[in-house]
């Protein structure tokens, strides 16, 4: 499905986009990830509840911060599967920058939860179960996926535990989601952002104690500035990254790379639904009908629905021709 119309914005908004960065002195790399228009379109998509918006738009932005690893043609899934209200959350991208995400989930236990009073905890929406990232680098290279449990935890947790786990580098990770109101557009919108910042070590072999320590040091102190962002500075829509990053870490001499679009893409079409209807036998298409004897198939990430007749997609029942093996 392509893009819907983007949301009317400012020319100066700084808005859906990754954008690396490194500090000089204390050897830190690091992303920054604003999303506006392109979390809005996916999530208004779908009558979510408010909870499982805002852990779909952090999901959003994790995937988006953690492809700025790979090269174009790539593609990065974050999925969780949990026993929990929120049962199942996807968000994936396909390099340059096509993102989309989707959630199914309990709407009755998650009222339950709501109804017990205060903010819906993620913990508690997503309960137990794991996390898992697939990392395809594309150019026929081989995928990798990393998975952790999620045991009454936040997406936020879970990801350092993979990066301390599977990557084995010291790791910070901020993400933000909230609904705005912006200039020039009607009603609320949502927004995310993110910042991670990872250490890089010297090469063992040639670090010596006193490298090692100031090494330490060095992480503890770029960590402990970058717990100083707050929600507000990373949806700031009018804030440029630029100039957060230098608010945050000018002691450090930050520099910063080309930043990587994103946007709001499904990689759904009718020929795809359509290969993906003949699969099934003539009985089973026969179940699958609509009352107008049509089938309808609904696209999970964004909600499109195609519609076919019966002789588009294989044989109508009754047909008398050999079906083949």
């Amino acid at each position: 499905m392509s893009d819907q119309t983007p949301l009317p914005i400012l020319e100066d908004l700084q808005d859906d986009i990754v954008l690396p960065f490194r500090t000089e002195k204390s050897r830190a790399v690091g992303r920054l990830v604003r999303l506006g228009a392109c979390v809005d379109t996916i999530l208004s998509r779908h009558d979510y509840p408010e909870p499982v918006s805002e852990a779909l738009a952090q999901g959003l932005a994790l995937t988006s911060m953690l492809s700025a690893a790979l090269k174009p043609g790539g593609k990065l899934s974050l999925q969780t599967k949990t026993d929990g209200p929120l049962r199942v959350l996807i968000s994936d991208i396909e390099l340059p920058g096509r993102l989309r995400g989707y959630a199914s989930f309990d709407r009755d236990r998650i009222s339950e939860l709501a109804a017990a009073g205060g903010k819906v905890q993620q913990a508690a929406l997503l309960g137990s179960g794991h996390l898992a990232l697939t990392f395809d680098p594309g150019d026929g290279r081989d995928q990798h996926q990393g998975v952790v449990p999620l045991e009454g935890q936040s997406l936020t947790a879970a990801a350092h535990t993979y990066f301390r786990q599977s990557e084995q580098l010291p790791s910070f990770i901020r993400l933000a989601v909230a609904r705005h109101r912006l200039p020039g557009a009607d009603g609320w919108h949502w927004r995310a952002g993110g910042l991670m910042i990872q250490h890089l070590d010297a090469d063992p072999a040639e670090e010596n104690e006193t490298d090692a320590a100031g090494s330490a040091e060095d992480w503890q102190r770029v960590r402990l500035l970058a717990a100083t962002v707050e929600d507000h500075e990373l949806l700031d829509p009018t804030l440029a990254p630029e100039r957060l990053l230098l608010r945050l870490f000018h002691e450090e001499g930050v520099r910063t790379f080309t930043r990587q679009p994103v946007h709001a893409h499904c990689r759904c079409s009718r020929e795809r639904v359509q290969m993906f209807l003949t699969r099934f036998g003539r009985d089973e298409l026969a179940d699958m009908r609509e009352p107008d004897g049509t089938l309808g198939v609904t696209c999970e990430f964004c909600s499109a629905k195609y519609t076919f007749e019966l002789d588009e997609v294989g044989q109508a029942p009754g047909d008398e021709k050999d079906s083949g093996p």
